[in-house]
């Protein structure tokens, strides 16, 4: 029997119930139907995907920097096997270079038997400055019964950037373009998935570091109540740390974006090229001189800033104060998240491949300036202070760099990822995890003065097949096999617990629980020793405490 054809005729004869139809142009081709038209994908073993659906119409011209428009509605049919093009950003190991601003786009891939499944939204990562929806293939989570979306959104200036003249346009605010681009993303979501087989009544959300961070910006702001259903948030609290930017520093960040373009546009030119005082002007700057200037006021990325629309206070404020949408969520990091950055810093050093930090000097040096420099009068004798009485170079083999990955993971991810966690299991249940496999297939090229470990984004490869990782061995197949079914689990039901995965207990402020997922028996090996002694948070959140709300 051929089932490919069977199931051709199948979808025409479902087409009233689901919104799927079959199409002429091939027995793997299948079409949805949108708002604003019909949709041809293709069918790839037991998952139908659709590639390229815009949810919003092209942020060029006089949309640079608003707020996104719904997209223009066509007729026929319309071709989505392909990638669309990923907003602009510089080339990194963590996305290709692009300069096309017509990139508000999605991807939805839904099991091949029709369905009403749960919806599972991932957001990328990418310190808001990088990343794209397709480097991510979602087949291991589609085959446990979920529908899946993932989706483009505006970054680095075009997406984040303030300016008093935008807010002089747009009722006195402007920024956070990106985040509103994934509100109307999910807004698309709740109006379409039932056409691809999925339940608009249960939706998760998820994401990882600047995508985790975006599913915490939506567990606080008001404009997303409603949108979604679950939330999992990974390596995703590092700013909870220091508060958001103001309106005022956001738009004089903004200020100095436009002037250094102006100074990149000089120099180029050989000419004097004034600083743009006008939008016409600011929108019609080049991305590519946009991209260069961003790293005057972001040189590691923005970060989504205090609005006054989007996010009206900081998002751990809001989540302290109990005033943000109250969902289940799993909340999580990994063991050496920084040694991800300390390995990047040596991959750029000159030349590369060498040591940046010798000596515990190096090490108080690079962390104070982690911590503001001169610009913070506590950062010296805080670096100080923390390095000599709990990451000098001799707790760690004699490796300063190791040091310094131990206490980035700890002051920036493990422990403000505690306090997210100790917040929100205050109104809902939330399941926290460490991801520990140390033994993970490496996310860049081997490091010869540093053992990556299990680093930022290390677990995504056992959530998502990634192109460019290595195999995994059956102990790591083992652990990829039960992380899949945790997050499908909590997706369908809101708790990661079920048949043939070890018990995972909701984290609370008594238990103080972490699930260990490392390599063991049945994929999950329990913690050597407790999360918040490991980490030493106990110092750390003394800089950053916890305060219970009601």
């Amino acid at each position: 029997m051929n089932t490919k054809s069977f199931w051709t005729t199948a979808l025409a004869g479902l087409a009233m119930a689901t919104g799927l139809v079959a199409c002429g142009g091939g027995s793997d081709d299948v079409e949805a139907t949108t708002a604003n038209g019909v949709v041809r994908g293709s069918i790839s073993g037991n998952t139908i995907s659709y590639k390229g659906i815009p949810y919003a119409a092209p942020p060029v011209g006089a949309r640079r920097w608003a707020a996104p428009a719904a997209p223009a509605n066509w007729s026929g049919v319309r071709d989505a096997k392909s990638f669309a093009p990923h907003c602009p950003q510089a080339a990194s190991p963590f996305g290709s270079a692009s300069t096309n601003e017509d990139c508000l786009y999605l991807n939805v891939y839904t099991p091949k038997a029709p369905g009403n499944y749960p919806v599972f939204v991932w957001i990328h990562g990418g310190a808001f400055y990088l990343g794209l929806s397709d480097g991510y293939d979602p087949t291991k989570l589609v085959n446990q019964g979920l529908v899946v979306v993932t989706l483009n959104y505006r970054l680095g200036a075009l997406g984040f950037m303030s300016h008093a003249l935008l807010s002089a346009e747009q009722g006195g605010t402007s920024g956070n373009y990106g985040l509103m681009d994934q509100q109307a993303a999910l807004r698309w979501v709740r109006a379409n998935i039932a056409n691809f087989g999925g339940n608009r009544d249960n939706i998760t959300i998820a994401g990882e570091s600047a995508g985790g961070f975006s599913v915490h910006s939506h567990v606080a702001s008001a404009g997303s109540a409603g949108l979604f259903h679950k939330a999992i948030a990974m390596s995703a609290a590092y700013p909870f740390g220091a508060a958001q930017d103001s309106l005022a520093v956001a738009q004089a960040k903004g200020a100095s974006v436009v002037t250094t373009a102006a100074t990149i546009r000089s120099t180029a030119t050989g000419t004097t090229v004034p600083a743009c005082s006008d939008l016409t002007c600011m929108r019609n700057l080049p991305v590519s001189v946009l991209l260069g200037a961003q790293m005057t006021p972001y040189p590691s990325g923005p970060v989504p800033s205090r609005d006054g629309v989007v996010l009206t206070q900081d998002v751990r404020t809001t989540i302290a104060a109990g005033t943000h949408n109250r969902v289940p969520m799993i909340e999580g990091t990994t063991r050496d998240e920084w040694r991800l950055f300390a390995a990047l810093d040596e991959l750029t050093a000159t030349p590369p491949m060498t040591q940046v930090l010798t000596s515990d000097a190096d090490h108080i040096a690079k962390v104070t300036a982690l911590l503001g420099g001169a610009l913070n009068p506590a950062a010296g004798p805080t670096a100080t202070a923390m390095v000599n009485g709990f990451y000098p170079a001799a707790n760690y083999g004699g490796s300063a760099t190791l040091a310094y990955g131990a206490l980035g993971t700890d002051m920036i991810f493990a422990c403000n990822g505690r306090i997210a966690a100790l917040e929100l299991q205050q109104h809902r249940a939330v399941y926290a995890y460490e991801f520990r496999d140390r033994t993970a297939p490496s996310v860049l090229p081997h490091r010869a003065t540093l053992d990556l470990g299990a680093p930022h984004t290390s677990e995504l490869q056992y959530i998502f097949n990634m192109a460019g990782t290595a195999s995994f061995n059956a102990a790591q197949q083992a652990l990829s096999d039960t992380m899949v079914k945790y997050w499908a689990n909590f997706a369908k039901n809101g708790d990661p617990n079920g048949a043939g995965v070890p018990t995972w207990a909701a984290y609370t402020q008594a238990n103080d629980s972490y699930q260990g997922l490392d390599i063991g028996t049945n994929g999950v090996g329990p913690l050597a020793t407790n999360f918040a002694t490991a980490h030493n948070c106990t110092a750390w959140n003394g800089m950053v405490p916890f305060t219970p709300t009601p």
